[in-house]
């Protein structure tokens, strides 16, 4: 019996893979389904390893190049490091790395798209970013925001326990608001007009930072510029899908999938469908 070769998928067909230490990254999983409705997406949430805010730089390029090699198998076409802390110490590796590959496949992460948002959005030339701290040390933002204006100054506040609050899923209490106001007080120091929000599980806490930073502060994050990224690199390379309704979503996670999707339902905003657990082969 002559055996029958499995259908080609046509490139645009595939999906296109997010991935996060956690679930911080479905607030743009979140963006990506509202601004590119058509496309397939595969989110991968690095939940046992959670938080990254305190990993090496060695680590975090082992976790990012084994993530990215099982969404590969996955077939994806683009590959989104929604994770800020793993694109300010990751990205240079892992996009050599995919661009090694036979698929050329492309990365973007989520650092530049928020310096050149913030550029255009201050009106004094003064920014501020809350990351985690291993984002901090990296200098990424400085890095990124400099290449866009090297006049801008730039205000840097670490925030080691932040997202692992949020993270947490527990109701924001007065401890809660203490620390959010702590973080935003030498940003309200040097004058801010403009704060980058350097996770993607700080927008979790928007209205909070809203509050203490003053309703004048126009607050950066990742998710829409992003979005209009991913939707300029499927053009350039024709990979958008032609599709004319809705395309599927599904998950992967490291850690427990009923935990994911408690917590992840409150970030992506919309109903949770399939979630398959993934054992990944470094410690954590």
């Amino acid at each position: 019996m002559t055996a029958v070769a499995p259908p080609t998928v046509h490139p645009r067909d595939r999906p296109v893979a997010v991935f996060d230490s956690g679930v911080g990254g479905l607030t743009v999983l979140h963006e990506l389904l509202v601004q590119l409705p058509h496309e397939d997406y595969v989110y991968l949430g690095d939940t046992a390893r959670f938080p990254y805010g305190g990993r090496s730089t060695e680590e975090l390029e082992q976790f990012t190049l084994e993530i990215a090699e099982r969404l590969l198998a996955d077939r994806a076409k683009l590959l989104v490091v929604a994770c800020n802390t793993a694109t300010a110490a990751a990205l240079p590796a892992l996009r050599r790395r995919m661009m090694d590959t036979t698929l050329g496949i492309d990365v973007i992460g989520v650092v530049r798209p928020e310096a050149v948002q913030a550029v255009t959005a201050t009106h004094t030339g003064r920014i501020g970013v809350l990351a985690t701290p291993t984002t901090v040390d990296s200098g990424a933002y400085e890095e990124a925001v400099h290449a866009v204006d090297p006049h801008v100054s730039l205000t840097s506040v670490p925030c080691p326990d932040l997202a692992p609050i949020i993270q947490g899923g527990d109701p924001f209490d007065e401890h809660v608001v203490e620390v959010v106001k702590s973080y935003c007080a030498p940003l309200k120091e040097a004058n801010v007009d403009t704060v980058i929000l350097g996770c993607t599980h700080y927008p979790i806490v928007r209205p909070m930072l809203q509050r203490f930073l003053g309703g004048g502060v126009t607050l950066i994050s990742s998710g829409q510029a992003l979005a209009r990224q991913v939707e300029h690199a499927l053009a350039t390379r024709d990979l958008g899908n032609p599709r004319a309704d809705e395309g599927d979503y599904r998950f992967l996670c490291t850690g427990d999938v009923d935990a994911f999707r408690a917590l992840g339902t409150r970030f992506l905003q919309m109903p949770m469908g399939s979630i398959e657990r993934v054992e990944m082969g470094l410690p954590v």
